[in-house]
């Protein structure tokens, strides 16, 4: 029985995304989602993955957050150019940005409150408004 497997509910989250649930990513599942919600760098998430004994490469990490982010399992929070964080947390909310530590922190989206959102272009629709308010250190 399925449910006998172990990780047969992170193979059964893959399958209803669309995913086919291939060893690596299974692995990479598990280290991403077996955690409670958190933010991860593709760099971060290898390195974890290497402290498991996950063998991929960082192009593969990089094709897994991609593709799970694609079947709406992560959210990709892009914090500057060049810069990204996958955030396994996919419900409404919005995030704090600690420039010094580089950490994101979430923010419920029922916190933030946004008036006068523009109406969206012929043809297109709001998806989503990801807001991220950045923190630096007092001077004091």
């Amino acid at each position: 029985m399925a449910q006998d497997r172990p990780y047969s509910a992170l193979i059964d989250r893959l399958k209803t995304a669309g995913l086919r649930p291939t060893r690596q990513r299974l692995a990479l599942a598990k280290v991403l989602f077996c955690q409670g919600n958190r933010h991860l760098t593709a760099e971060q998430l290898h390195a974890e993955a290497a402290m498991e004994r996950v063998p991929v490469s960082l192009a593969t990490v990089y094709n897994a957050l991609h593709r799970f982010t694609g079947a709406g399992l992560l959210r990709e929070v892009v914090v500057e150019p060049g810069r990204s964080y996958f955030d396994t947390n996919v419900d409404d909310h919005h995030h704090f940005f600690h420039e010094a530590s580089g950490r994101l922190e979430d923010i419920p989206g029922d916190r933030l409150g946004l008036k006068g959102v523009p109406d969206a272009p012929p043809g297109t629709r709001v998806a989503r408004v990801d807001v991220i308010i950045r923190l630096s250190q007092d001077e004091n």
